[in-house]
């Protein structure tokens, strides 16, 4: 008689920050003979992301969840329901034992209807505060994790627990020489890395490319632009470009010394355990919830970075900044080195898949 197979159902979308562990869990949870399932938008990134694996991915409807009034907040509300009811009927067809969402839009129709059939549901935090999709679910949460310890004070006390960053083990396996093989640098001059996302950062991105021959005279710069942010002509000796990098990256990072991006929290705590000192221009809270600039002070409050405004981001500021992080080298990285919390992928996957069974 054939065993049935042990099914979990992923599900978190819009951002890449809401679907990369997600993906580092599937492997996981496959060596241990259990078969994830995915569930997610129908044109959201996560489906390219996870379109990749090899694992089933279900299109559900969702609504964009807005915290000011509209109009379109009827139509989604509609929506929503509609996803509900999609995401009850892949649940029930998979016989799912529980479901780990990462947030976005798309994971509260799943968890709502993962805790009407009385499914288990786990939640994983990224920033500080949560975010609307979060704030939603974790009412129906049997379990939330965190990536700060500063999230525990918005988040139940009873259901809540702290696990630090992912570790991803490869992003310290990387060589010098292959650092500097692909990108054509030499170790007399030190390196700085720009990322600005998988979809890059266009003010960031402009100003690099504004100020090359200020920045090219003490730094060699790796600028991860982001798809379709390339331009032709502009590699030179000291500048090269990169619209997105995977398996590069760790050489990349070996060779740098101070990183500058973006500060969302995956990014952020990536540069931390990887001990690069970093200069952080947060997503305005215009463009989005605030989130970012939240993650920016707290890692400024720890020592770990320095944060400039984007509108106030110029060469001036930007080479104070550089020279403060020059001057406190030694202190950050200190600093740093002390950090030592965090989890691997697998040993999220051992304690859920443990806990069922339980």
């Amino acid at each position: 008689m054939e065993l049935k197979k042990r099914k979990v159902a992923l599900t978190g979308g819009g951002t890449v920050g809401h679907v990369m562990l997600n993906k580092l869990m599937i492997p996981c949870l496959i060596n241990r003979g259990i078969e994830p399932i995915y569930i997610g938008s129908k044109k959201g990134i996560e489906k390219e992301i996870i379109g990749a694996t090899s694992i089933k991915y279900y299109n559900i409807s969702s609504g964009k969840l807005r915290r000011y009034f509209s109009m379109e907040n009827l139509k989604d509300v509609t929506r929503v329901a509609k996803g509900i009811g999609d995401a009850r009927k892949i649940l029930k067809k998979e016989k799912v034992e529980f479901v780990f969402s990462k947030g976005g839009f798309v994971s509260v129709p799943v968890v709502l209807a993962a805790r009407s059939l009385g499914i288990p549901v786990y939640i994983h935090e990224s920033d500080i505060t949560p975010g609307l999709a979060n704030k939603i679910a974790v009412k129906f949460a049997t379990q939330i994790f965190v990536t700060f310890k500063k999230t525990l004070d918005y988040l139940p006390q009873n259901k809540t627990e702290y696990l630090g960053p992912v570790i991803r083990d490869e992003l310290a396996r990387g060589y010098d020489d292959i650092g500097y093989e692909l990108t054509g640098f030499t170790p007399e001059k030190p390196v700085m890395i720009v990322m600005g996302g998988s979809l890059g950062a266009k003010s960031i991105n402009n100003f690099i490319r504004k100020n090359l021959d200020v920045l090219t005279n003490e730094w060699q710069i790796i600028h991860l632009c982001g798809r379709g942010n390339y331009i032709e002509g502009l590699d030179n000796s000291n500048y090269k470009q990169f619209e997105f990098v995977k398996k590069e990256l760790p050489h990349l990072m070996k060779i740098s010394k101070i990183a500058v991006g973006r500060s969302g929290s995956n990014a952020i705590y990536e540069f931390l355990l990887n001990e690069k000192p970093m200069i952080l221009i947060p997503l305005p809270k215009g463009q989005s919830r605030g989130d970012q600039v939240e993650n920016a002070e707290y890692f400024k409050e720890k020592g770990y970075a320095e944060v400039i405004d984007e509108e106030g981001l110029g060469i001036d500021t930007f080479q104070e900044a550089v020279n403060r992080i020059r001057d406190d080298e030694d202190e950050i990285l200190a600093r740093m080195k002390q950090f030592d919390a965090g989890f691997r992928p697998k040993d999220l996957v051992d304690m859920l898949v443990d806990k069922e069974v339980d």
